[in-house]
Protein backbone atom coordinates (compact mmCIF):
# COMPACT_ATOMS: atom_id res chain seq x y z
CA UNK A 1 0.00 0.00 0.00
CA UNK A 2 1.40 3.59 -1.09
CA UNK A 3 1.93 6.32 1.30
CA UNK A 4 -1.50 8.29 -0.15
CA UNK A 5 -3.57 5.38 0.48
CA UNK A 6 -2.51 4.49 3.89
CA UNK A 7 -2.89 8.67 4.90
CA UNK A 8 -6.45 7.83 2.81
CA UNK A 9 -7.55 4.92 4.73
CA UNK A 10 -6.24 6.74 8.00
CA UNK A 11 -8.34 9.66 7.70
CA UNK A 12 -11.08 8.14 6.84
CA UNK A 13 -10.44 5.56 10.15
CA UNK A 14 -10.33 8.95 11.93
CA UNK A 15 -13.38 10.14 10.26
CA UNK A 16 -15.11 7.21 11.29
CA UNK A 17 -14.01 7.09 15.16
CA UNK A 18 -14.89 10.72 15.45
CA UNK A 19 -18.55 9.92 14.61
CA UNK A 20 -18.60 6.34 16.39
CA UNK A 21 -17.69 8.64 19.89
CA UNK A 22 -19.97 11.72 18.75
CA UNK A 23 -22.81 9.09 18.37
CA UNK A 24 -21.81 7.06 22.35
CA UNK A 25 -22.41 10.99 23.43
CA UNK A 26 -25.19 11.09 22.09
CA UNK A 27 -26.62 8.35 23.53
CA UNK A 28 -24.94 9.14 26.64
CA UNK A 29 -26.45 12.53 27.07
CA UNK A 30 -28.20 13.04 23.98
CA UNK A 31 -27.73 16.27 21.81
CA UNK A 32 -27.40 19.24 23.41
CA UNK A 33 -24.55 17.88 25.09
CA UNK A 34 -22.31 17.13 22.20
CA UNK A 35 -19.29 19.46 21.74
CA UNK A 36 -16.44 19.59 19.68
CA UNK A 37 -14.05 19.20 22.94
CA UNK A 38 -15.94 16.18 24.10
CA UNK A 39 -15.71 14.23 21.12
CA UNK A 40 -11.87 15.27 20.92
CA UNK A 41 -11.52 14.13 24.78
CA UNK A 42 -13.24 11.00 24.01
CA UNK A 43 -11.07 9.60 21.19
CA UNK A 44 -8.13 11.49 22.79
CA UNK A 45 -6.92 14.15 19.93
CA UNK A 46 -6.82 17.54 19.76
CA UNK A 47 -9.51 19.64 18.74
CA UNK A 48 -7.91 20.53 15.73
CA UNK A 49 -7.54 17.32 14.16
CA UNK A 50 -11.58 17.18 14.82
CA UNK A 51 -11.62 20.48 13.04
CA UNK A 52 -9.51 18.66 9.68
CA UNK A 53 -12.51 16.26 9.27
CA UNK A 54 -15.50 18.24 10.00
CA UNK A 55 -16.08 21.93 9.94
CA UNK A 56 -17.72 22.45 12.59
CA UNK A 57 -20.52 20.16 14.64
CA UNK A 58 -23.60 21.16 12.29
CA UNK A 59 -21.12 19.35 10.02
CA UNK A 60 -20.98 16.09 12.22
CA UNK A 61 -24.55 16.72 12.82
CA UNK A 62 -25.69 16.70 9.17
CA UNK A 63 -23.94 12.99 8.85
CA UNK A 64 -26.21 11.83 11.08
CA UNK A 65 -28.85 13.19 10.10
CA UNK A 66 -28.26 12.12 6.81
CA UNK A 67 -27.52 8.58 8.39
CA UNK A 68 -31.47 8.81 9.73
CA UNK A 69 -32.80 9.71 6.80
CA UNK A 70 -30.91 6.58 5.29
CA UNK A 71 -32.56 4.06 7.62
CA UNK A 72 -35.77 5.69 7.15
CA UNK A 73 -35.71 5.76 3.67
CA UNK A 74 -35.02 1.97 3.66
CA UNK A 75 -37.54 1.91 6.54
CA UNK A 76 -40.78 3.36 4.30
CA UNK A 77 -39.32 1.96 0.94
CA UNK A 78 -39.69 -1.68 2.91
CA UNK A 79 -43.38 -0.92 3.98
CA UNK A 80 -44.61 0.82 0.97
CA UNK A 81 -43.18 -2.85 -1.31
CA UNK A 82 -45.21 -4.63 1.35
CA UNK A 83 -48.46 -3.61 -0.19
CA UNK A 84 -49.53 -3.25 -3.83
CA UNK A 85 -52.76 -0.74 -3.59
CA UNK A 86 -51.52 2.73 -2.62
CA UNK A 87 -54.01 2.91 0.42
CA UNK A 88 -52.33 -0.01 2.02
CA UNK A 89 -49.23 1.29 1.19
CA UNK A 90 -49.96 4.74 3.12
CA UNK A 91 -51.07 2.42 6.16
CA UNK A 92 -47.80 0.52 5.69
CA UNK A 93 -45.44 3.49 5.26
CA UNK A 94 -46.93 4.99 8.54
CA UNK A 95 -46.49 2.07 10.60
CA UNK A 96 -42.69 1.89 9.18
CA UNK A 97 -42.42 5.77 10.06
CA UNK A 98 -43.90 5.25 13.77
CA UNK A 99 -41.17 2.35 14.60
CA UNK A 100 -38.35 4.03 13.08
CA UNK A 101 -39.43 7.40 15.58
CA UNK A 102 -39.64 5.20 18.25
CA UNK A 103 -36.93 2.53 17.78
CA UNK A 104 -34.23 5.45 16.37
CA UNK A 105 -35.49 8.12 19.02
CA UNK A 106 -31.89 10.10 18.76
CA UNK A 107 -31.79 9.75 14.90
CA UNK A 108 -35.67 11.06 14.65
CA UNK A 109 -35.25 14.24 17.48
CA UNK A 110 -32.31 14.91 15.10
CA UNK A 111 -33.82 15.00 12.46
CA UNK A 112 -36.78 16.36 13.49
CA UNK A 113 -35.96 18.26 16.32
CA UNK A 114 -37.02 21.41 15.13
CA UNK A 115 -39.54 20.56 13.18
CA UNK A 116 -40.20 19.88 9.61
CA UNK A 117 -37.05 20.61 7.54
CA UNK A 118 -37.80 23.37 4.97
CA UNK A 119 -38.21 22.60 1.10
CA UNK A 120 -34.84 24.28 0.14
CA UNK A 121 -32.89 21.85 2.88
CA UNK A 122 -35.02 19.19 1.61
CA UNK A 123 -33.80 19.80 -2.30
CA UNK A 124 -30.72 20.32 -0.80
CA UNK A 125 -29.99 16.42 0.92
CA UNK A 126 -30.30 14.00 -0.99
CA UNK A 127 -31.25 11.50 1.42
CA UNK A 128 -34.40 13.89 2.47
CA UNK A 129 -35.59 14.22 -0.74
CA UNK A 130 -35.59 10.63 -1.13
CA UNK A 131 -37.96 10.61 1.43
CA UNK A 132 -40.43 13.19 0.50
CA UNK A 133 -40.09 11.66 -3.16
CA UNK A 134 -41.05 8.49 -1.84
CA UNK A 135 -44.07 9.45 0.17
CA UNK A 136 -45.03 12.03 -3.15
CA UNK A 137 -45.59 8.94 -5.42
CA UNK A 138 -47.47 6.91 -3.57
CA UNK A 139 -50.38 9.80 -2.57
CA UNK A 140 -50.05 10.42 -5.90
CA UNK A 141 -51.29 6.56 -7.07
CA UNK A 142 -53.60 6.94 -4.25
CA UNK A 143 -54.85 9.88 -6.03
CA UNK A 144 -54.80 8.87 -8.88
CA UNK A 145 -56.82 6.12 -8.35
CA UNK A 146 -59.28 8.01 -5.99
CA UNK A 147 -62.32 10.03 -7.72
CA UNK A 148 -61.05 13.21 -6.86
CA UNK A 149 -57.63 12.84 -9.56
CA UNK A 150 -57.35 16.86 -9.76
CA UNK A 151 -55.88 16.92 -5.59
CA UNK A 152 -52.87 18.40 -5.37
CA UNK A 153 -50.45 15.87 -3.97
CA UNK A 154 -47.97 18.11 -2.67
CA UNK A 155 -50.31 19.40 -0.47
CA UNK A 156 -51.00 15.93 0.84
CA UNK A 157 -47.91 15.15 1.16
CA UNK A 158 -47.49 18.21 3.67
CA UNK A 159 -50.91 16.62 5.60
CA UNK A 160 -49.57 13.41 5.95
CA UNK A 161 -46.20 14.20 6.86
CA UNK A 162 -48.28 16.51 9.29
CA UNK A 163 -50.25 14.12 10.66
CA UNK A 164 -46.91 11.07 11.21
CA UNK A 165 -44.92 13.98 12.83
CA UNK A 166 -47.25 15.72 15.20
CA UNK A 167 -48.73 12.22 16.61
CA UNK A 168 -45.03 10.79 17.05
CA UNK A 169 -43.65 14.41 18.71
CA UNK A 170 -47.08 13.95 21.08
CA UNK A 171 -45.96 10.61 21.85
CA UNK A 172 -42.23 11.49 22.65
CA UNK A 173 -43.24 14.48 25.05
CA UNK A 174 -45.42 11.89 27.04
CA UNK A 175 -42.68 9.54 27.54
CA UNK A 176 -44.26 6.80 28.55
CA UNK A 177 -46.69 4.61 25.15
CA UNK A 178 -50.07 4.50 25.77
CA UNK A 179 -52.58 1.99 24.68
CA UNK A 180 -54.32 4.63 22.21
CA UNK A 181 -51.49 5.22 20.52
CA UNK A 182 -51.55 2.80 17.77
CA UNK A 183 -55.06 3.25 17.29
CA UNK A 184 -55.01 7.01 17.26
CA UNK A 185 -52.05 6.85 14.00
CA UNK A 186 -54.20 4.77 12.28
CA UNK A 187 -57.46 6.33 12.87
CA UNK A 188 -55.77 9.24 11.37
CA UNK A 189 -54.35 8.07 8.67
CA UNK A 190 -57.58 5.99 8.03
CA UNK A 191 -59.30 9.57 7.74
CA UNK A 192 -56.56 10.72 5.16
CA UNK A 193 -57.05 7.75 3.24
CA UNK A 194 -60.71 8.58 3.13
CA UNK A 195 -60.61 12.13 2.35
CA UNK A 196 -57.99 10.92 -0.43
CA UNK A 197 -60.46 8.83 -1.95
CA UNK A 198 -63.34 11.69 -1.87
Amino acid sequence: MGIVERRLRQKEEVKTSILQAAWQLVLDEGWQALSIRKIADAIEYSVPVIYSHFENKDAILLEFTKDGFRLLNDAITSGRDSQQEAGLQLEAIAQAYWNFAFNHKEYYQLMFGLGIPACETVNQVAEMKEFSDTLIAVIQQAINASNTPKVDAFLKFHTYWSILHGLVSIQMIDRKTSPWSQLVLKDAIAGFIKALNG
